[in-house]
């Protein structure tokens, strides 16, 4: 078999034939690609058929699962290796004749472009069986969004900006995004970036490092307002997968009070949000709990709550006590009752509410503040863990970057990039589907792990 450069994970060389045109058959056969296929060869019609539509179909299959920087590249494979040819369905009394051209892959490439809704049904076909196949896929979510240079120039001259000219990118536009955190010394840092392009909104189940739903849009859209779209069209497609959704989490750019606000009333799933600081405008470290009534209770932008002892000015963390669902609150205990401290005003303090055998009791509702106060308050650990599973979309981002080919593209157009992510991603629940049920889970999330010939029911 010919070999075939590889500037990304892995070499043709470093793995045999036979493992990779499994992958290949993997995907083919688990990928719900019945309607599309039959839809494009009955819009051909009874024309000439030199190429007809399913082997061109796994031909481009082909190029995302052995990751194919370009078309070119895949036809130059195909046209050298009379295997993959075969496994993709060409004529083989053809040879290398049945293999397309650029120009009549690239009519093919055009008329999937203009039908990508069957390939956004696919996807969203792979989400229902791999929620029937996982119970608890969609428990845990996250969502990030992900910055995706155009491989086309920004338009300088704006009386050209409708004029493509095949080297500028018309549709695209500048993205900027921010990065900051705190040194060890305290000191805190910024890192400014920016690309011409796109962004790629994913919501990833973190479990499984899958996506759930996606979007694109160009560079310069804000990640804060596509968390709640995402999760509604999620909802309304696949109903039974976010009824068993508990918790989604996602950074400081999803921060706002509407987001944990519908993501809990409207769905019950519990928002899993970093939140951002220096928003309150009087730059005030803490504001009291009841701005109404003089009592002894402060709270910060992170959400935490203090006590603060009326003999001696102390302030104390308050003891977490839980969720309360039916009161919307979350409640918190007096520190000294529940650690046993010494405290001065205690009784002061306590001469304020009724006081039970637990000492004075607090209930934060929800409603004082939907950006600071969620149901998992963040100063817990299990809040934190939670937090943790945001990584997941970076991983899963990482393998759009490196396996599925945007790392190094040649991809002009929001239409163009929209079919190709597309198509990218649905080859990522099929080969995780596949490998699921050929009893890998462990490599449902590999694009090189190896796949027998023998594993692959009819690859014989």
């Amino acid at each position: 078999m010919a070999t075939i450069p590889q500037p990304f994970l892995f070499s043709w060389r470093e793995v045999e034939a036979t493992s990779d045109l499994g992958r290949l058959k993997l995907v083919l056969e688990v990928i719900p690609d019945e309607k599309l296929v039959r839809y494009l060869e009955e819009k051909r019609g009874k024309g000439r058929d030199d190429y007809p539509i399913r082997p061109c179909w796994n031909a481009l299959l082909a190029g995302v699962v052995f990751q194919h920087p370009s078309a070119a590249s895949l036809l130059r494979e195909l046209r050298r290796n009379g295997e993959l040819r075969d496994r993709c369905g060409f004529d083989p009394f053809r040879g290398s004749d049945a293999v397309p051209s650029e120009d009549a892959f690239g009519r093919f490439l055009k008329l999937l472009i203009d039908n990508a809704e069957f390939l956004v049904a696919m996807f969203h076909k792979l989400v229902d069986e791999l929620a029937t196949e996982l119970p608890d896929f969609g428990k845990h979510l996250a969502q990030d969004g992900k910055a995706v240079p155009s491989h086309g120039k920004p338009v300088r001259d704006e009386t050209k900006a409708s004029q493509p000219d095949g080297r500028r990118d018309t549709d695209a536009d500048w993205g900027v995004k921010k990065y900051s955190g705190v040194r060890d010394d305290g000191t805190r840092w910024e890192k400014v970036t920016s690309w011409f392009g796109y962004k790629l909104h994913l919501l990833v189940d973190t479990t499984y490092e899958l996506p759930v739903g996606f979007s694109i849009t160009t560079a310069s859209e804000s990640d804060t307002k596509h968390l709640l779209p995402l999760v509604d069209e999620t909802a309304q497609l696949h109903p039974q997968l976010v009824e068993r959704t508990e918790t989604t989490a996602a950074d400081r750019a999803y921060d706002s009070a509407e987001n944990n606000r519908e993501l809990y009333d409207k769905y019950g799933i519990k928002p899993v949000i970093d939140s951002r600081v220096g928003l309150w405008k009087d730059k005030e470290s803490t504001r009291p709990l009841d701005p109404q009534v003089a009592d002894y209770f402060v709270y910060d932008e992170k959400g935490n709550l203090y006590c603060v002892c009326p003999q001696t000015g102390e302030q104390r963390t308050l003891a977490f006590a839980g969720f309360e669902k039916d009161r919307c609150a979350l409640k918190y205990r007096c520190p000294a009752a529940a650690f046993d401290l010494e405290c001065k005003g205690r009784q002061e303090c306590e001469s304020r509410a009724h006081v039970g055998s637990f000492g004075r009791t607090v209930r934060v509702p929800l409603n004082i503040d939907r950006r600071i106060f969620t149901p998992i308050a963040r100063h817990t650990a299990i809040w934190k863990q939670l937090y943790d599973g945001r990584t997941s979309v970076e991983r899963v981002n990482s393998r759009v970057d490196i396996l599925l080919g945007f790392e190094r593209h040649y991809i002009r157009g929001m239409a163009k990039m929209q079919m190709r992510m597309t198509l990218g991603l649905v080859v990522m629940l099929s080969m995780a589907l596949g490998r699921i049920r050929l009893n890998q889970s462990e490599l449902m999330r590999s694009f090189v792990a190896p796949v027998s010939l023998a594993a692959c029911g009819t690859c014989q």
